[in-house]
């Protein structure tokens, strides 16, 4: 599927269209959605910056409004990221205040005539996300999070990533190639001797990440690789076109 037609280029995390540019994607399309990058602002290691978990949100939004007649929303970088605070740089708001956040945005995007909303999630402990869009539907409204697990899987087999999605839970194989494809200048050296594996997690949410890891890091960064990256976030592209179809009947 093409893409609008008419988009400005998106430097760094926000978009630059105009109220233009918006009216006249909105006339082509019978159901208007709009995507809404949600990231974080959390430790990823010695070696990705804190902001990892929206640069690869705004990397997978950005893709999708490249193929779909989407209206691309600036990112919310500042989510739950509660199990890493006892590294420094981590902040978080709870998840009472994302859920209000984002259902805030639905509901002044329907206002202007946007009937769907899709929230791209950067990030695995934004685990109220879900539950947004579960009521959202349940209201009747259209609302959908991306990508789903099956999506990062198929992804991952797709790109060639070697570390499962159990494995490679934070600033691992996936994020490291992401961002080496997207913002290579903002991942330093290192991560390829910073392979660390805690895959028994299941009291994470009790003990917080820093009761299964020293450095931040859980996964193989030092598998990473552009190419990676790239054929990543072309997969989820790919995939994004079944939410698209159901929240429009297209």
């Amino acid at each position: 599927m093409s893409g609008s037609g008419i988009r400005s280029a998106a430097y760094g995390l926000l978009p630059t269209d105009t109220t233009e540019d918006v009216r006249t994607r909105g006339a082509g399309v019978s159901t208007q959605v709009a995507v809404l990058p949600v990231g974080s602002f959390e430790q990823h290691g010695a070696y990705l910056p804190l902001a990892t978990d929206t640069l690869v949100a705004c990397a997978v939004a950005r893709e999708i409004a490249a193929a779909y007649p989407v209206h691309l929303l600036p990112p919310v970088t500042i989510s739950c990221s509660h199990e890493h605070a006892a590294w420094p740089g981590t902040v978080s708001i709870s998840s009472v205040t994302l859920h209000a956040v984002v259902r805030d945005i639905a509901a002044s995007l329907r206002r202007s005539g946007v009937e769907a909303l899709v929230v791209v999630n950067g990030h695995g402990g934004n685990y109220v996300l879900g539950n947004v869009v579960q009521e959202a539907s349940a209201r009747g409204e259209r609302m959908a999070l991306f990508p789903a697990a099956e999506d990062w899987e198929a992804a991952r087999v797709e790109a060639g990533v070697v570390t499962s999605l159990l494995t490679d839970m934070h600033a691992g194989e996936i994020e490291t190639s992401i961002l080496l494809h997207t913002d290579p200048e903002c991942v330093r050296s290192g991560y390829e001797t910073s392979d660390f594996v805690a895959d028994d997690r299941r009291h994470l949410l009790t003990l917080g990440m820093s009761g299964y890891t020293d450095s931040g890091v859980i996964g193989r960064p030092s598998l990473g690789s552009a190419e990676k990256g790239k054929a990543l976030l072309e997969s989820l592209a790919a995939s994004f076109g079944a939410y698209f179809s159901t929240l429009t009947g297209e």
